[in-house]
């Protein structure tokens, strides 16, 4: 078995001996997660968290009606170019909470971006710190349902279906909660939001008749 030495504790700070680490059979190194995956992060700072919840939909919404300035994503972030921070997608949370009579069907839920760096947006609301639950220490602007990307410029552009299954039927003769399966998307940092970049979800066909619980879960990780 071939070794490897390191030091206990962090960079720079070493708390205790040398350890000597192990490898598998083929070279591989064994890994034991001691700490939550993202307790790292969590602990710097670097975790933050917005969404809505049981918000109807609006036509503002739709790709059908447009994604220019006045869209309204319907949860999605804009990560100014001057932010100093690269963003990562953790998490996407997609619920259906209620479908009223006869309602109007959604359409798919599509992922958009912005192909160009985005200075002028005016909007937007201050995300939740998973660490310290206050509205403070984010460089970035999160969007939810009602707020629209004034000062966009040049559009967005659709990427990839949203990876978490919703009922697209019409509703029943009255209003009623509809079962559907998990409601979360593991991004798991598969996607990343430059500095001047947007990611929106918007749903594909104009519709006031879906309600949805919504949010996103990012790290925000420092460039220098």
């Amino acid at each position: 078995m071939a070794l490897m030495q390191g030091n206990q504790g962090q960079t720079g700070k070493q708390v205790g001996p040398n350890l000597t680490a192990g490898f598998g059979e083929f070279s591989d190194q064994l890994v034991t997660e001691l700490l939550p995956r993202y307790s790292q992060m969590l602990m710097r700072n670097q975790i933050y968290t917005f969404g809505a919840s049981n918000a109807a939909l609006v036509a503002a919404n739709a790709i059908a009606t447009g994604v220019a300035a006045a869209s309204q994503p319907i949860v999605g972030l804009w990560n100014p170019p001057n932010s100093g921070v690269y963003v990562l997608i953790l998490k996407a949370f997609l619920n259906i909470t209620t479908i009223a009579g006869t309602a109007v069907s959604p359409g798919g839920f599509m992922w958009l971006i912005s192909l160009i760096s985005q200075d002028t947006i005016t909007n937007g609301s201050t995300p939740f710190s998973c660490k310290t639950h206050l509205q403070a220490g984010s460089q970035v602007k999160a969007f939810a349902q009602s707020t629209s990307l004034a000062g966009l410029t040049g559009g967005l552009t659709v990427v990839a279906p949203l990876g978490i299954n919703t009922i697209q039927a019409a509703g029943p003769a009255t209003a009623a909660p509809q079962p559907m399966t998990q409601g979360v998307e593991d991004v798991d940092g598969s996607w990343g939001v430059p500095p001047g970049g947007v990611l929106s979800l918007m749903n594909q066909l104009s519709t006031t008749t879906i309600s949805v619980n919504c949010g996103l879960k990012w790290a925000e990780l420092p460039l220098s």
